[in-house]
């Protein structure tokens, strides 16, 4: 079994790169990336609370 430890590419007949190949691991971590900016854009309009209030609240529900 071949393990890449970096990307490949794949490339046209032009040696123009049209795909890549990435380890498991680093797509999952791209991924997870990708998810977070999503969840980020969703809540940009929500409104903010300041690290003290997040704490008070953690602390009043036994979180922290």
């Amino acid at each position: 079994m071949q393990v890449f430890k970096k990307e490949k590419y794949i490339v046209d007949e032009k040696g123009k790169k049209t795909a890549a190949i990435l380890p498991i691991k680093k797509y999952e971590e791209l991924m997870e990336d990708l998810h977070d900016l999503a969840v980020v854009a969703e809540r940009r309009d929500e409104p903010t609370i300041t690290f003290g209030k997040l704490k008070e609240r953690l602390r009043k529900n036994g979180l922290l």
